[in-house]
């Protein structure tokens, strides 16, 4: 490609170039998995997600203009401090459909922020608190070669896969004690339904992995194989100290869960992200409020926040049978979304929705999001190019950007099964000429 010069006001449409026109970064597929087996020796690399036809890793990488990174830090970070609210806690707690108001210490690990890049900049589409694939994503990250060294150094280098590590286990025992001051961490469950069944059980082996190099027990267990015995939970013989939550039954309503929602209730067990976390960030009844600048003022929000929160949330409203009918003209100006969904599932695009779907919305419990289209990547697929649509993830904690990665997909959502697409490295636009050739 022509080298392109990237000046401070132009980060933004160099960002868009380079999406539209770099190859000079790939992914090289024989290191990615060389790294995940080292790391996967005792329990064996799951070949179907990781050779050559793998669908989750995208070939190449995403750019992102710096402006909108400011941006997306500026919304987490006024997200944070609106949830710090009394009045906001209050009113989000108190429409929680189980009983949660009890902050035992933790903050909640890995919250994932999504976005898409509009027109006038980055959009939040939504915040999750159970966000998968951020350790994936390190791999990846570790993986990227270029053409030229020059390129890679260009774009801030490699970031050291061993501090990232370190960074994630001092999350992880300062989750643990935020709530028990006495004693260390010592081991960990990660829980999620049938764990083995699950698209990202790589992952969660990858955890595991992790955390027993750094002197953790883990295990992987199905919360159904958990016990309550005197004041502390079990999985088998073993007592467990922290859950790491992968459940998507996020206020743990179903009966399955009853056994973990005791402890966590209790106080038994160190359980994070929690129901709390869920209430306050991630459950999507939050976004008409959150966009609501009205409601905004009467809590005190700062007027910076307010502004932030103005310009990079789309505006949402909850479906109800009074706005119905309005809903339903301006349709293909929204995003319907459930809202406890996850993954994409429930979610309709206004514009393809048929009456028979809205009929059963209106039933059901829905917000209705402004449309912000996502922007594209293009690749090169089996010698053609071809465009991917892109959504950002910024995964948070405490209200700090800890990791920027991005989902290429086709379709109406991010759903990893797409032909060179899946999850991608982003890397952020500097200042400076592009060396690539």
């Amino acid at each position: 490609m022509t080298p392109t010069r990237v000046e401070n006001a132009d980060t933004l449409g160099a960002a868009e170039a380079l999406n539209r026109d770099c190859y000079c970064i790939a992914v090289n597929r024989a290191a990615l998995q060389s790294n995940l087996a080292a790391h996967l020796a005792g329990a064996g690399l799951p070949e179907p997600l990781f050779d050559a036809s793998s669908r989750l890793f995208a070939d190449s990488p995403v750019f992102l203009g710096g402006q909108h990174l400011v941006e997306m830090a500026r919304l987490i970070q006024a997200v944070e401090r609106v949830t710090h609210n009394p009045a906001y806690r209050d009113r989000m707690l108190a429409t929680a459909p189980v009983p949660c108001r009890e902050d035992f210490g933790p903050s909640g690990v890995f919250f994932g922020y999504d976005f898409h890049l509009g027109a006038e900049g980055p959009r939040l589409i939504e915040i999750n608190t159970n966000a998968g694939g951020a350790l994936l994503n390190l791999y990846l990250a570790s993986a990227q070669q270029s053409c030229c060294d020059a390129v890679i150094n260009f774009f801030g280098g490699k970031r050291d896969f061993a501090d990232a590590e370190r960074e994630l286990i001092a999350m992880f025992r300062a989750e643990w004690s935020s709530q028990v001051k006495d004693r260390a961490l010592r081991t960990i469950a990660i829980v999620d339904d049938t764990p083995a069944s699950q698209f990202l059980y790589p992952e969660f082996m990858l955890f595991q992995s992790l955390f027993e190099r750094h002197g953790i027990e883990a295990v992987i267990v199905d919360p159904e194989d958990l016990a309550v015995r005197g004041s502390a939970l079990y999985s088998g013989e073993r007592r467990i100290d922290l859950v790491y939550n992968r459940l998507t039954d996020f206020y743990l309503a179903e009966t399955r869960h009853a056994t973990l929602r005791r402890a966590y209730e209790e106080g038994l067990v160190v359980l994070t992200p929690s129901p709390l976390h869920y209430a306050l960030y991630a459950d999507k009844r939050n976004l008409p409020l959150l966009s609501d600048a009205r409601w905004l003022k009467e809590l005190g929000v700062a007027d910076d926040d307010m502004e932030t929160l103005g310009r990079l949330l789309p505006a949402a409203v909850a479906v109800t049978k009074d706005n119905a009918t309005q809903l339903w003209a301006d349709r293909r100006q929204y995003v319907f979304k459930p809202v406890t969904g996850h993954g994409s599932r429930g979610v309709y695009r206004g514009a393809k929705m048929t009456t028979r779907v809205w009929d059963e919305i209106v039933q059901a419990d829905y917000i209705a999001q402004a449309m912000v289209p996502p922007s594209e990547r293009q690749l090169i697929i089996d010698g053609a190019r071809q465009a991917l649509k892109l959504d950002i993830r910024c995964v948070s904690y405490r209200g700090s950007i800890q990791q920027v990665s991005a989902r290429l997909y086709q379709g109406q959502t991010t759903n990893l099964r797409t032909e060179g697409g899946g999850l991608a490295t982003v890397f952020s636009t500097p200042t400076g000429t592009c060396p690539c050739d």
